[in-house]
């Protein structure tokens, strides 16, 4: 009896072991399965293309990647609530071209004003697509659309479809300039992530955002103003894709009517390769971190070994059809 009593309790001990080591696996998995997919994607580029990880490139795929970082970042929070913003690629193209258009030469106005245009021509954006939503309770998908399309007309119409050249060197130092070895976007982009850390995970609206996409009804039951919430987070998603868009202007050197086209693709991608699920209520913004940077270091991998941008589309697709999936099944297995 003492026997059996043992083997029994024994087999319950190695069962509970491989619960825990599961459980455990599982965690690890979804917390850092994007961080070792990154790690992973760095050395199979890197062993190809030794290169990649000179101090220059490095430095150069930091600074293509800032512009979809700050999108991503501002993506992140309209998926929290549940929401989509397709429009941020055309509200970069329309914020670029308007800062382009002040911050002319010929205009002498101050370079810091130009950039205050982009950022309110991409904030005007981002309240239209806020108060559609959250309060003429238009689906965000339908939304969000239809700026895209308003957003691109309104920068063909200001330019007449012409590049606007002749930028004011204040401007260009924006996109081009660096301070020491860092460039300047890098460290605009450490300033706004630090920022809305702070906004998600140390203040109270951080808390109102991640509860209005877990339950609505619930959240305003709690006292959560949701309306102002979701209109919100629609407006810093369209100021962080201002910001995106003087950025990339400042860049090129010119403002480009078809600049930000298909930006939003990157953005969704490095958003849900984040671990941000697209059903609302659950995601992390260090995960967002990584995804933009998986999304920057396949451009840049891909453009060193010449593969075709046709193929890099497909691909994007890809992973994104991908990380969906794998969130779909996350929610169904929890």
């Amino acid at each position: 009896m003492e026997k059996t009593e043992k083997i029994e309790k024994t087999e319950k001990i190695e069962k509970t072991e491989k619960v825990e080591r599961k459980i455990n696996l599982k965690g690890f998995t979804s917390q850092y399965g994007t961080l070792c997919g990154l790690v992973g994607i760095v050395i199979i580029i890197a062993i190809l293309k030794p290169k990649f990880l000179s101090v220059d490139n490095i430095l150069n795929l930091l600074r293509q990647a800032s512009i979809n970082g700050l999108l991503a970042i501002g993506m992140t929070f309209v998926v929290l609530t549940g929401g989509i913003d397709l429009s941020v690629g055309s509200i970069v193209g329309a914020s670029g071209m308007f800062a382009a258009l002040v911050a002319r030469t010929e205009t002498g106005l101050p370079w810091y004003l130009a950039v205050l245009v982009g950022l309110g021509v991409g904030l005007l954006l981002g309240t239209l697509n806020g108060v559609i939503i959250s309060y003429l309770k238009v689906p965000a998908f339908i939304a969000t659309l239809g700026t895209l399309s308003i957003a691109r007309g309104i920068t063909y119409m200001a330019s007449d479809a012409r590049p606007v050249p002749g930028l004011s060197e204040g401007f260009l130092k924006i996109g081009g300039g660096s301070v020491g070895p860092i460039p300047t976007p890098v460290i605009i982009l450490a300033v706004v992530l630090g920022i809305c850390f702070l906004l998600l995970y140390r203040c109270r609206y951080g808390r109102y955002v991640f509860a209005t996409g877990g339950n609505q009804m619930s959240a305003r039951v709690s006292g959560v103003k949701v309306k102002q919430i979701i209109c919100s987070v629609y407006m810093i998603s369209g100021l962080l894709a201002g910001l995106a868009g003087v950025i990339l202007t400042s860049r090129v050197t010119s403002g480009l009517a078809q600049s930000g086209q298909n930006y939003e693709t990157d953005a969704i991608a490095a958003a849900v390769i984040g671990g941000n699920s697209l059903a609302g209520g659950r995601g992390r913004l260090w995960g967002t971190i990584v995804g933009f940077l998986i999304i920057g270091v396949m451009n840049n991998g891909l453009d060193m070994m010449a593969v075709s941008s046709y193929w890099q589309l497909v691909i994007k697709g890809s992973i994104i059809i991908i990380a969906v999936l794998l969130d779909s099944l996350n929610e169904t297995k929890s």
